[in-house]
């Protein structure tokens, strides 16, 4: 790893001829403007579930939230282990990026008050929220809890000229 980039590690197998691999540099970039995120849990029984959400990347990591009673939030009690996946639909361009990690709950005060004002700036003021009791307080819902993923490893999918791209974090 170069700094605290992953080195990134290209699959020629399932990439063109000309392809570089996509430097984390790059991708990152495209997963911190994302809008939408894709989080599949494991269910107790082996199932998946996998739920459109809202994330932010501070520091290398990327943070969401739930209410305690959300599929997603029980299936983590069990299994921390997760995938977050973001990008475009289309075949002949864009990139697709898959993060595998595991997900911890975070209450710290002064790393909640960071990630609420995360969300603010990436979202807007529709998506305030109050960090308060180690939650995150909005006023549509209920309390919910704030997670951080860890990456452990990625994969980007690049379109136009296909190429898979390898990180290890």
């Amino acid at each position: 790893m170069a700094g605290n980039e992953p080195d990134a590690v290209l699959n020629p197998k399932f990439s063109s001829p000309d392809a570089a691999p996509i430097e984390w540099a790059d991708a990152r970039e495209h997963v911190t403007v994302a809008e939408i995120y894709w989080l599949t849990t494991v269910r107790e029984d082996g199932r998946p579930h996998v739920t459109p959400l809202i994330s932010v990347l501070l520091d290398g990591t990327f943070y969401f939230c739930a209410s305690a009673d959300e599929r997603k939030a029980r299936n983590l009690v069990g299994n921390p282990n997760v995938v977050l996946t973001t990008g475009t639909n289309t075949l002949a361009k864009g990139l697709d990026v898959v993060i595998e990690g595991v997900a911890t709950r975070v209450s710290e005060p002064t790393l909640l008050h960071r990630v609420a004002d995360a969300y603010v700036a990436k979202y807007g003021l529709e998506w305030q929220f109050t960090p308060r009791d180690g939650l995150f307080h909005h006023e549509s819902g209920d309390p919910a809890q704030v997670y951080a993923i860890t990456p452990v490893t990625g994969f980007g999918f690049g379109r136009g000229e296909f190429s898979q791209t390898k990180w290890q974090f």
